[in-house]
């Protein structure tokens, strides 16, 4: 091997280390059937538990007119108590309206994306308070780096969906700072996005914009097809706060996709078994679930699986775990049973862009993808706990999602893949680089790495011992500068702008 490595070496082109490739724009689509880790009888016990809790527990519901809605629908509604206790027939009728399948509309009708069935969305990082890079660290996040974290989700084809916002832009005024984020999305991407579902008037600011970007009118929405995937998540233990209930509310009203998230974090915010605290996301899930057709009668809804666990010894949460990766495959199977599509996310505890966060972004993303994932939210960029944006980290990611979707190809098995006159033409103790079936294929025939170097020891060093966090810090930054920016109506810009301005001057939306 080291003689074949030397007489290479002097002969070899050196691959520029900002190169770029990229698999073309293609919506995932899974081949393989998902893996599936318990019985059907043990995945219908945690069904049935979700539901005993809903029945005999309930869960409490900050906001009033949610909870006028649950018993108008017939539940059992203590106001004391803000208790909200559901019957099970009347759970699974709800459940029983919404659809198994939809498609998404992106302001380029070709970026369309479809939910179900086997088909999955990959979006990029949404709602960290911080962004981080190898030259300035973890540090709060600026309208104009948001700007350039958009424009790389734009120029990543692996991405189908922005994610919500990448980070937090917090040199705007907190009040106004989503009206921005929101130009920014429709003006700098061309594909699906997700509004902030923070309450009613963030989440009418949104609908409103998307309905200008698109030529309608946000009453229109709820009878096209919907753009939207908004992201409920519910306060763990068994609570749906006001700015939540809001939002769903609001989207479901519209015809637009919540996507109802429990955060059940097992030995802190649920049972420390993984089957009870997937009962409780269970139950959690169930009951934003009910509150989406009680709004509109089959309306789409995505469940969101986010269970994982916590460190015992500090109580610090922990992704990428063994834990994590079961509770996402048994959240398939649960989603399946009830006929609803399946959010997972791909998730990191790691707080630098290391072999941590590589090991445990991949046990994350085997766990949702090959879970039956219908939507894997921050796919690509999340770091430190979902804390930090990471640039860095968003170009790793791509790596291996392209990877995944590589995977996602199944080998052709045919006469002529079989290769038996490639095989016939070189013979015994030959070699196949120059036989015919290679050269007709061999630019075509592997999957081309993004980030990853394949150079030998002594080259990699002879190159300056350049590591893949490091090479990613050129990527991103050549993507930025050579990003092209999609078209858009000028009349609609200028609509665009005039509504910012407006409700800037209205004194945008303050959070509950």
């Amino acid at each position: 091997m080291e003689r074949i490595a030397a007489r290479r070496r002097p002969g070899r082109p050196q691959r520029e280390v900002g190169g770029i490739a990229q698999r073309p724009w293609k919506q995932l689509t899974r081949p393989y059937a998902p893996i599936e880790i318990l019985s059907a009888d043990q995945v219908r016990a945690i069904h049935e538990m979700g539901l005993t809790i809903l029945e005999e527990i309930g869960m409490r519901v900050l906001q009033p007119r949610a909870r006028q809605l649950y018993r108008a629908a017939g539940c059992n509604v203590d106001e004391g108590e803000m208790r909200v206790r559901f019957d099970r027939a009347m759970v699974m009728e709800c459940v029983a309206m919404t659809p198994s399948s939809f498609e998404l509309r992106a302001r380029n009708p070709e970026k369309n994306v479809k939910v179900g069935g086997r088909h999955c969305i990959l979006s990029s990082v949404g709602g960290p308070a911080y962004v981080m890079d190898n030259d300035r660290g973890r540090r709060p996040g600026t309208y104009a780096e948001m700007r350039d974290y958009l424009k790389l989700i734009q120029s990543f084809n692996v991405l189908h969906q922005e994610g919500g916002g990448p980070f937090e832009p917090l040199d705007l005024h907190q009040n106004t700072r989503h009206l921005d984020l929101y130009y920014a999305e429709i003006t700098l991407l061309d594909k699906n996005w997700q509004p902030q579902a923070l309450g009613h008037g963030r989440a009418i600011d949104a609908l409103e914009m998307v309905a200008i970007s698109l030529g309608t009118t946000r009453e229109n929405l709820a009878r096209e097809m919907p753009v939207f995937t908004g992201i409920i998540n519910t306060n763990s233990p068994l609570q749906l706060d006001e700015p939540m209930a809001e939002g769903l509310i609001a989207l479901a009203e519209h015809g637009q996709v919540n996507v109802i998230t429990p955060f059940t974090l097992a030995g802190a915010m649920s049972p420390v078994t993984l089957a009870g605290a997937l009962s409780q996301q269970h139950a959690e899930a169930l009951a934003g679930i009910v509150l989406t057709q009680i709004v509109r009668p089959g309306v789409p809804v995505m469940y969101g699986g986010f269970t994982s666990n916590v460190d015992m010894k500090t109580g610090a949460p922990a992704f990428g775990t063994p834990e994590y990766t079961q509770a996402a495959q048994i959240t398939g199977q649960l989603c399946r049973l009830i006929g609803v599509p399946f959010r997972s996310s791909n998730v990191t505890a790691a707080n630098a862009v290391d072999a941590q966060a590589a090991y445990e972004s991949a046990m994350s993303l085997w766990g949702c993808l090959m879970g039956g994932a219908n939507l894997v939210l921050h796919a690509a960029g999340w770091l430190g706990g979902g804390l930090t944006a990471s640039f860095e980290k968003l170009v790793i990611d791509a790596e291996m999602l392209q990877m995944m979707s590589a995977y996602f190809d199944p080998p052709v098995v045919d006469i002529d893949t079989l290769a038996l006159d490639a095989v016939r033409e070189v013979g015994p103790a030959g070699h196949f680089f120059g036989a015919a079936h290679t050269m007709q294929r061999y630019e075509r025939a592997f999957y081309s790495p993004l980030v990853s170097n394949w150079d030998n020891y002594d080259t990699w060093m002879e190159r300056g011992q350049i590591t893949a966090r490091e090479r990613a810090n050129v990527i991103w930054k050549r993507m930025v500068a050579d990003y092209e920016q999609p078209p858009i109506d000028p009349g609609i810009d200028e609509a665009l702008r005039d509504y910012v301005e407006r409700r800037k001057r209205e004194g945008g939306s303050p959070l509950n």
